[in-house]
């Protein structure tokens, strides 16, 4: 017991001298930038995306405080609408309807545990919260995208973790907010599938029906 308390304490220390470096060295220079965003935020991109620790949306894009509105979940599930209240449509309507953004993005991401699990669901067997929620990711293997060989063995898991992203684009653009929003024609919407070992990005081309490199 004694031993796992030393390693909880070491372990917060790393995040207690990075939370000193960015008083001592980071917002010192940006001071005035902190300043205006203390009174207000005007991010112009929703970005939805997977809990996975592995994705850094302000590394992945150079963008800063501010810039993004972010929320995140297991399976970067968008739910359906319904009358059902839940934080990710509380946030997507907020961002669409107070905030105003430009453009709303989700992204999965490759080698995703909740697709992982989708094709095994006895590893939710212990976790019944995960397993329900996680039914909100089933129409992604009505979406299943073709197999790409440069995803080698994880290509079947590839596959589905883009099916998931074109059925949560899906939902996305159902709600009602952002319905309104792209027939107002001040919202894009877009999907998009990142790579963790090359670092790319790809997004789905709705009129060619398939993933293309973003740049």
């Amino acid at each position: 017991m004694r031993t796992l308390r030393v390693e909880v304490i070491n372990g917060m220390e790393r995040l207690i001298q990075g939370y000193k470096r960015f008083v001592t060295e980071v917002f010192p220079t940006r001071r005035t930038q902190f300043h205006l965003l203390a009174e207000s935020q005007a991010p112009e991109w929703l970005f939805i995306t997977c809990s996975d620790s592995r994705i850094v949306p302000d590394l992945i894009l150079n963008s800063g405080p501010g810039d993004l509105f972010i929320t995140r979940n297991a399976g970067n599930v968008v739910p359906v609408a319904s009358h059902d209240v839940d934080g990710v449509t509380a946030t997507i309507e907020y961002a669409v309807e107070v905030l105003r953004v430009k453009h709303a993005i989700l992204c999965g991401h490759s080698d995703c545990g909740a697709l992982k699990a989708a094709l095994d669901v006895r590893n939710l067997e212990n976790l019944p919260k995960a397993k329900r929620w996680l039914s909100h990711v089933e129409a992604a293997f009505h979406h299943r995208q073709p197999l790409n060989p440069a995803d080698g063995d994880s290509a079947e898991l590839a596959s589905l973790i883009r099916g998931n992203v074109v059925a949560q684009w899906l939902n996305l653009r159902a709600q009602p907010a952002v319905a309104q929003a792209m027939e107002e024609a001040r919202l894009s919407v877009h999907a998009w599938y990142y790579d963790i070992l090359t670092g790319r990005i790809e997004q789905y081309d709705e009129k060619a029906e398939q993933f293309l490199p973003l740049i």
